[in-house]
């Protein structure tokens, strides 16, 4: 699931390359997109080639590609694993569920990477055992995307348990809505009116917000680890 940003500057490089036989500048970007720096495409860019929609190609000026767009099958193979959002059952899934273990609603991927759009949608259900979920209060699972925690223990593809709530501990690891729009996996650190969200990979950087740009959903509260 692209945010409506994602997919305008997606469909507008497709088009570009379509048109031209290359893909746009980045100074063409930032004019399409209406953005006043090339850092905020930079980010774009990222984010769909992190979620396999666009590929970098090696030795060529212009050098992006797209891969698929959304509902797509991917046109070229891809060097790294398929698209994250391939639709895979995670791990736990079953027709029944096992006696003794907690069905949990499974609301889709978060992102232990960049941020990626808010997901609220209940794609299934997943079987944990009791142990996992404390009891007290309402949980549910979502798949890791990236690999942002692995410090932590958190690895891509992970299923993690999060109790709902809406304030969390300094240090403790969250989930995140950032400005209401886009959800991620990250550790809370607050100084004073600001709020950081801090990775615990070092190839990703702390990012400072104010404090009323993000939002708690839910703490980390167990793990499942896929094989």
């Amino acid at each position: 699931m692209l945010t409506k940003r994602q997919l305008e500057l997606l469909k507008y490089i497709d088009e570009r390359i379509k048109e031209d036989g290359y893909s746009p500048s980045f100074d063409e970007m930032m004019v399409e997109m209406g953005l006043r720096s090339k850092s905020g495409v930079h980010r774009l860019v990222e984010s769909l080639v992190e979620r396999g929609f666009l590929q970098r190609l090696r030795n060529r000026a212009r050098a992006l590609e797209v891969v698929k767009l959304p509902n797509e099958e991917a046109r070229v193979p891809l060097p790294h694993p398929a698209s994250p959002f391939a639709n895979t059952k995670p791990l736990g899934w079953q027709s029944e569920q096992p006696v003794g273990d907690t069905v949990l609603p499974m609301m889709g991927r978060i992102a232990a990477g960049t941020p990626i759009e808010a997901i609220s949608t209940r794609e299934s259900d997943v079987s944990v055992p009791p142990h996992l979920v404390n009891g007290i209060g309402e949980h549910f699972a979502l798949e890791v995307d990236g690999d942002s925690m692995e410090g932590a223990g958190i690895n891509h593809e992970d299923i993690i348990i999060v109790r709902r709530q809406e304030t969390a501990d300094n240090g403790e690891i969250i989930v995140a809505l950032i400005r209401g729009e886009e959800a991620t996996l990250k550790r809370l650190r607050c100084h004073g009116p600001s709020i950081a969200l801090e990775a615990a990979n070092p190839k990703y950087e702390t990012r400072v917000y104010n404090g009323d740009e993000v939002s708690v959903q839910g703490r980390l509260v167990g793990l499942i680890r896929r094989y």
